[in-house]
């Protein structure tokens, strides 16, 4: 599966977006900024005809290998990126609260 993921900023805050090949389904993965240093991770949706593939899981390395590159924290407000961020102790330095 081809997918590529895209990040634009929008006002305090951004999406990442997954667009597939072949499809005219999107992922995203919605944040927030608060202050300079954090992001809060406020939504993920992938919808169900592209869902089971990974592409949430990519839209939250994207925001995790951002927030190594450029330095700033995350928020998981989202309960998937929380859920992640569990499941990757080696992210524990990059989440914020």
């Amino acid at each position: 599966m081809d997918v590529t993921i895209t990040h634009t900023v929008r006002g305090s805050g951004g999406r990442y977006t997954a667009n597939v090949a072949d499809s005219d389904h999107r992922g995203y993965l919605d944040w927030e900024a608060d202050g300079e240093n954090v992001r809060i991770a406020t939504h993920t949706l992938v919808p169900p005809p592209i869902g089971g593939k990974g592409i949430a899981a990519m839209l939250v390395e994207h925001l995790v290998a951002d927030a190594r590159r450029k330095g700033f924290k995350v928020e998981a407000r989202c309960s998937y990126v929380a859920k992640k961020f569990d499941e990757n102790p080696e992210w524990s330095d990059l989440r914020a609260g």
